[in-house]
Formats: structure tokens, C-alpha cells, sequence
């Protein structure tokens, strides 16, 4: 068995598990090498995941519109909400899902202002801190008392601040690429702040214009120009709730005011203090070509050093593992092993009670 504490792992290393896991997709003992063999089948297993899991579609209202998603797994699942990041759309979940325990229910959220979800109203920033409002909005509307919380990037920075604000509700959580929370230092933050605002008002001072007309393939062109490290398929997979039809062609469904600066931050201090208030199990998988190497600047590299020796303080999981930022859509069968391993381990094998909580077997 892998140990998934601190540890480096190479898509070559799943031995052990890799036959538990396909012993759960074919209902027989698979005996193989532990290697290349192993990303093979489980690629080939995607495909037929894909086709055999059932989907939904989800709608939650909110006072400005809707929060939309999808949803995966039986009706009676263990519940695991799916948070994606910046600028992407709940399809960043559509290749590793198929690849997870089916016992469990995922449900996988587009934010507000991205992918089919609706814009906020006019004059209204994207604070970091509605994005996890909108989460308690979305477990209040699907009753769910507890439950497992699976992030990538920016939706694991969400799936951090949720699991410190509500710890009673968060049995699990999973980090993709993420360190759950992005401290700024002290002395930036009125820049920040300032910067967000004037963005925000010179945006509104704007004189509104017609978006952007693209064609399919110019639409994914600029897609991959801004993401160089996205597969097609993984932009295919995007897109399918990042365009919305137009007459003579596409145009992108996010909300421009997604890139304006975030005004909601914290401190490292204050990350720290959060971190410790998570009761929940945590698991980070890093990827080594993945945001602290291409997005982080450099005062939060010295950030992300203290987060990740505080996660172990406090007995949680870090895991890095070959790839870049989207590894878990581009590669999902690299990841699907740890976090299968994950929720088999931190949610499967507890039982529900009457009262919606959860009790180790």
C-alpha cells in the first residue's frame, strides 16, 4: 500500500491498490505489472466509466439567478462536492469522476460567473468569500448534513476556507493543486484592495459592447493559447459549458469580472489559524509542474513552505505526483488511485447515522 504521507509518487509506484481498484471496476482480480500497464488500463477503463455513470444535470436557485452543475453516482451515495478553479467550469471533473469509488455521489458545482452558472448582479465583486457562501447555499439546498469536499485549484483555496468555517460538515477533503488557502503578505493588501476597486470601477465606466464571436475551433485555440498545458480533450471537456451558442458561432459564458483582482484576503497568519480549525482529513496532491511552479509569485512560495509543514503538523496527507496544473483532467488515472484510496479509507468505511453523521465501522 502507498503511504500517502509526504511522499513523491511516480505514475509506476500504485502496486498494491492498483488491483483493489481494478478489482472494483471488473468484479475480478486483475493480475499485472505495476507500470505502464497500469496507466493503460485504467485510460481504457475511463472510457467505459464514462458511458456506464450515470449523469444529471443540477439547478439551485439563488437570489441572483442559479448555481448549475452536474451530478454523478446513485441517488443514496455518499455525498462528495466538487469545487473547480479559475476560469474553469465543472467539466474539469468529467474524466477523473468515472475513475472514484461509485458508492459515492458526486456533485460538481460551476461557481458563480462561470461555466452555465449565473453572472453576479452588476456591482458586485467575485470576493473569494461568496464563492464559499455559494457552497453553504448549494449543501443547504441539497440537505446534505455532512459530507466529503473534493477542490482544485482556486475550488480547493473554497474547499480550505469551508472546511475551517464549517468543520462539522466535512468528513474529507481533497486538494487538487492546491494548498487550500493563498496567503497575501500584510504590507501588499491595500495595493490589493485599492487595485481591485479601481479595476471594478473602471470596468463599470466602460460602455458596454458586444462579446466576442468566435468559431468552435478559434474558441478552443484561444482556450489552449491561454492554457498551454491542457490536452484538446481536456478543452473539449471545458468548453462544453464554457461556450454558449450565438448566432455565427460561440462566445465564452464566463463572466469578464472573474479576472478582476480578488479584495477578500487573508494572511498567513490568519491561513494558519484556519487550517487548524479543519477537523476533517485533508489530502493534497500537488503536481510538480503545477501552480507553485507557474503561478505562485515569489513572496507566496515562502507561504505555500509553512502551509504544507503545518498540514503535516497536523497528520494530514501531501502527495506530489508528475504533471502539470490540470493533471487531474489531463491524466486522471495518475490521480484517481490516491484519491480513491483517500475516500475509500476517510469515508467509506464509516457509517451514517440516523442523524447524518458519520461513525467509523
Amino acid at each position: 500500500m502507498i503511504a500517502l504521507q509526504s511522499c513523491l509518487v511516480s505514475p509506476f509506484c500504485f502496486h498494491f491498490y492498483e488491483l483493489k481498484l481494478l478489482e472494483r471496476f471488473d468484479n475480478q482480480l486483475l493480475i499485472i505489472s505495476p507500470c505502464l500497464s497500469m496507466i493503460r488500463l485504467l485510460k481504457s477503463v475511463r472510457n467505459l466509466s464514462t458511458a456506464s455513470m450515470k449523469q444529471t444535470e443540477l439547478s439551485v436557485p439563488v437570489p441572483w439567478g442559479e448555481i448549475r452543475g452536474k451530478i454523478w453516482g446513485p441517488e443514496h451515495g455518499r455525498p462528495v462536492l466538487c469545487i473547480h478553479g479559475w476560469a474553469d467550469n465543472c467539466g474539469t471533473f468529467n474524466t477523473l469522476i468515472p475513475l472514484l469509488p461509485k458508492e459515492c455521489r458526486y456533485v460538481a458545482v460551476d461557481l458563480a460567473g462561470h461555466g452555465l452558472s449565473s453572472h453576479r448582479p452588476p456591482g458586485v465583486f467575485y470576493a473569494f468569500t461568496s464563492y464559499v457562501a455559494d457552497i453553504q447555499r448549494v449543501v443547504e439546498a441539497l440537505h446534505w448534513r455532512r459530507f466529503a469536499i473534493m477542490g482544485h485549484s482556486m475550488g480547493g483555496n473554497i474547499a480550505g476556507m469551508f472546511s475551517a468555517l464549517f468543520p462539522e460538515m466535512v468528513e474529507a477533503c481533497i486538494m487538487l493543486d492546491s494548498y487550500g488557502f493563498l496567503p497575501t503578505d500584510p504590507n501588499e493588501m491595500s495595493k490589493i484592495l485599492r487595485q481591485g476597486m479601481d479595476d471594478m470601477l473602471k470596468f463599470e465606466k466602460q460602455p458596454e459592447k458586444s462579446e466576442r464571436v468566435y468559431t468552435y475551433e478559434k474558441a478552443v485555440e484561444r482556450l489552449l493559447g491561454a492554457n498551454p498545458a491542457l490536452s484538446e480533450e481536456s478543452a473539449s471537456n471545458l468548453l462544453e459549458r464554457g461556450l454558449v451558442k450565438v448566432e455565427g458561432g460561440v462566445v465564452f459564458s464566463r463572466d469578464f469580472r472573474i479576472n478582476l483582482k480578488n479584495i477578500a484576503r487573508i494572511s498567513l497568519e490568519q491561513s494558519l489559524v484556519m487550517l487548524s480549525r479543519i477537523q476533517a482529513s485533508v489530502l493534497l496532491v500537488l503536481a510538480n509542474e503545477g501552480f507553485e511552479k507557474i503561478f505562485a509569485e515569489p513572496d507566496q512560495r515562502k507561504f505555500t513552505s509553512e502551509l504544507l509543514q503545518a498540514y503535516r503538523q497536523n497528520h494530514h496527507s501531501v502527495v506530489r505526483v508528475p504533471g502539470g496544473h490540470h493533471v487531474h483532467l489531463n491524466n486522471p488515472e495518475v490521480v484517481a488511485p490516491l484519491v480513491s484510496e483517500f475516500l475509500h479509507k476517510k469515508v467509506l468505511s464509516s457509517t451514517v447515522r440516523a442523524d447524518g453523521l458519520t461513525t467509523k465501522l
